[in-house]
């Protein structure tokens, strides 16, 4: 049987935290040196590097994180124990640890999350974003209990997933007032040739808007590509151009100050749910699917 040294997970754990081997040494109390010799015996001992050099600093390997997250699991756990067993007050919350794929927009994201913020008891939700196909091997391995994405996931993966649609919305564009003004007249056919800000190509909505602007006849120019629907909408509030937004977040257009121009039904936005399993068992996972599809995307 194999068996984990815990005190050299402790020094990783730690060195991965304060992000260097001195902040390390000083809050455990243990020479430089010596911290970094156990943490070598780890390595080998697990066959991985989990950590890599950026600039004076250290920085997680892919591996490093994935180890990381365990050992945080590990010694909070431990902590717990221990005030359980000392008779402390321990308020124990149900952690839901959800990827989110970089193609979902992070407006339509919290709107799906908001639930699990107000579930009794209290759950400690845990984001992670990324690569779809990063975050599918993560909800493989039991990582990830959930992992939001605008599109199933693919038939051809090694490991089962299950899809569970969470609904469809179709598309608001919006701008800044002046532009939203000029393109409201004559919508969709004003689009043409108008500024326009862009999800990246690597997004299902943007590949239905291409089909949608082929349809009507419309090609905009495409002033930039982004892959954070945020970051757009800050672009378009300066007036450098229109975006598209999913209509059921259409709300958050007073936060970035930009007017609706028109919306369409015909260029739809998905979004999934992905899981390990066919059946919905983590009460976060459950009451978020239950509330997207009978709330948000109603």
């Amino acid at each position: 049987m194999e068996w984990l040294n815990y005190h050299h997970l402790r020094y990783f754990w730690t060195v991965a935290k304060e992000g260097s081997l001195r902040k390390a040494s000083e809050t455990l109390h243990v020479s430089q040196p010596s911290m970094s010799a156990q943490i070598q015996i780890l390595q080998q001992s697990l066959g991985e590097n989990l950590f890599r050099r950026s600039g004076r600093s250290l920085a997680l390997t892919e591996m490093g994180r994935v180890v990381f997250g365990y050992a945080d699991e590990i010694f909070s756990l431990g902590q717990e124990m221990l005030n359980t067993v000392k008779g402390r007050s321990v308020n124990r919350l149900i952690k839901f640890n959800v990827g989110i794929a970089d193609s979902v927009p992070k407006l339509v994201a919290k709107e799906i999350l908001k639930p699990a913020f107000f579930h009794i008891p209290p759950v400690h939700v845990i984001c992670h974003e990324g690569k779809v196909d990063d975050l599918l091997a993560q909800l493989a391995t039991l990582r990830l209990d959930i992992v939001l994405a605008d599109e199933p996931a693919s038939t051809s993966l090694k490991f089962k997933t299950f899809n569970h649609l969470l609904g469809a919305c179709g598309v608001t564009f919006c701008a800044a007032p002046r532009l939203a003004r000029t393109l409201r007249k004559g919508f969709p056919k004003s689009l043409d040739a108008a500024p326009a800000l862009l999800p990246t190509q690597n997004t299902s909505l943007r590949r239905s808007l291409e089909k949608w602007f082929q349809t009507i006849n419309v090609r905009p120019h495409t002033m930039g590509e982004f892959e954070d629907a945020a970051l757009m909408a800050v672009v378009a509030a300066d007036g450098l151009g229109f975006m598209p937004m999913a209509a059921v977040v259409k709300k958050e257009l007073s936060r970035y100050k930009l007017e609706i121009i028109g919306t369409t039904e015909k260029c739809a936005n998905q979004f999934y749910a992905i899981s390990s399993e066919r059946r919905l068992t983590h009460p976060a996972v459950v009451l978020i699917t239950e509330s997207a599809q009978r709330d948000v995307f109603k």
